[in-house]
């Protein structure tokens, strides 16, 4: 099979991206309008589609996640929760060398997020903010083209650092109605004892608004399809999420020194997600460019997931030459992509002048392979432009942080005048009026 991969000028690219990018529903391919249309017996978007999933959830509950369940995956598990036996045992059976990279992955990611936790009330005596953490979350753990137990340990983990006491995760069922071994693994190493075996827009509706079985939380976060993204946004307001996350991207800006056949390999092991993902290198060289191109084509064109990578490539891969470093800098950052790697002799000057990127990896050896794995850092990440206002899920995105005030009498009476002054510019007579109110008792009580 023959992949390539674009060449483009700098201005080529600016003007085929829009100037903002956003979230977007791509529209249904062949297959999947197929597929929906053979489900629900007419025509129906995505997002309709979505919609009327949640809203039958959060109507019937239990038997409505069962329904789809047995509609969409095929299978009829009844009590899709997991036993604990069950749990223990995919943990015994699996392989002792991944058992090692998952505890040993585990010890890592704590280390890292553990420098994130915060227990300190900021503010002053009379005022602050005081870290709460959530109460309940559900974890969403994807499934289907394979099984994801890096993302239980990168949802879980910092959960369970951040304090919140209960935790549900829901991934797909396969055929046989069981979740994949791995993920229970993962799960049973974590000692997450509720797993449900769900997945797509039903599993997300249950989490959100509880069924006979499954207890509502107040976030629900983790990666997942199309479907799952869009379930998210649906119950967003009854639940927190922690973002909208889209296919895999990654943009590499290579100066001079950096190795194509790399740089290639990275391209390719973010291009075999999906066949929406995103894979653009930056560079002012034109040799490099072609050597990057050439090195893109042998690696896509013998890749096992060499049909998803040729999807990929056809409109999201692309090798970008500019004028300067400064420009390919300029252009990254209007991307703002999920990933940013920084390959070559200018890397490690360019690391801290990057920016808009949801996680930066510096220098040939910090490839985003390990950083969906070990690094450290979480690798839920911000995807279509996101990361201009977020970055990876972190500790903080299950803590809350409610204000506190208890003002003094000495304090009340100090900020009461700007207070009363500013009701009455807003015209807000009654707030003006609980004010006085204090103020006349304090002047009667002396």
């Amino acid at each position: 099979m023959s992949i390539e991969l674009r060449r483009l000028a700098a201005a080529a690219w600016r003007a085929e991206l829009p100037a903002r990018r956003g979230f977007e529903v791509p529209t249904a391919d062949d297959e999947t309008a197929a597929a929906l249309r053979a489900l629900f017996g007419r025509s129906v978007s995505v997002v309709d589609a979505t919609r009327e999933i949640v809203a039958d959830v959060r109507a019937r509950g239990d038997a409505a996640v069962r329904d789809w369940t047995r509609r969409i995956d095929g299978v009829d598990n009844g009590d899709a929760k997991v036993d604990a036996a069950a749990l223990a045992r995919a943990w015994e059976e699996t392989a002792v060398d991944v058992r090692d990279a998952l505890t040993a992955t585990a010890v890592r990611l704590r280390h890292v997020h553990a420098a994130q936790v915060d227990h300190a009330n900021r503010g002053d005596d009379l005022a602050w903010l005081r870290p709460e953490p959530l109460q309940r979350v559900g974890c969403y753990v994807p499934g289907g083209r394979a099984a994801y137990p890096s993302t239980v340990l990168m949802s879980v983990i910092p959960a369970q650092l951040a304090g919140v006491g209960s935790i549900a995760l829901a991934s797909p069922p396969g055929a046989d109605g069981r979740v994949h071994r791995l993920v229970l693994a993962a799960a049973h190493l974590l000692g997450i004892g509720e797993v449900h075996a769900i997945g797509g827009a039903q599993a997300v509706a249950a989490l959100a608004f509880g069924t006979e079985s499954i207890p509502a939380v107040d976030k629900v976060v983790g990666p997942g399809n199309l479907f799952v993204t869009l379930a998210k946004r649906e119950v967003f307001g009854t639940v927190g999420i922690d973002l909208l996350a889209g296919p895999s991207e990654i943009l590499v800006i290579a100066s001079d020194g950096a190795d194509a056949q790399l740089i290639a390999a990275d391209l390719v092991s973010q291009l075999e997600h999906d066949p929406l993902a995103w894979a653009v290198c930056m560079t002012t060289s034109e040799a490099l460019a072609d050597a990057i191109a050439e090195r893109f084509a042998a690696a896509a064109g013998s890749a096992v997931r060499a049909s998803i990578i040729a999807a990929a490539a056809g409109s999201h891969a692309a090798v970008v030459v500019c004028a300067t470093l400064d420009e390919a800098v300029d252009l990254a950052a209007a991307f703002a992509p999920e990933h940013l790697s920084l390959q070559g002799g200018d890397a490690e000057a360019m690391r801290d002048q990057v920016r808009n990127a949801g996680a930066v990896f510096c220098g040939a050896l910090s490839p985003v392979s390990m950083g969906d794995y070990i690094a450290g850092p979480n690798h839920t990440l911000p995807t279509q432009g996101a990361a201009r206002y977020r970055g990876p899920l972190s500790v903080m995105d299950f803590v809350r942080w409610p204000s506190v005030v208890e003002l003094s009498r000495d304090a009340f009476e100090e900020l009461a005048p700007a207070a009363s002054t500013l009701a009455r510019a807003e015209g807000l007579a009654g707030h003006e009026a609980a004010i006085r109110a204090r103020l006349d008792a304090l002047e009667a009580a002396r």
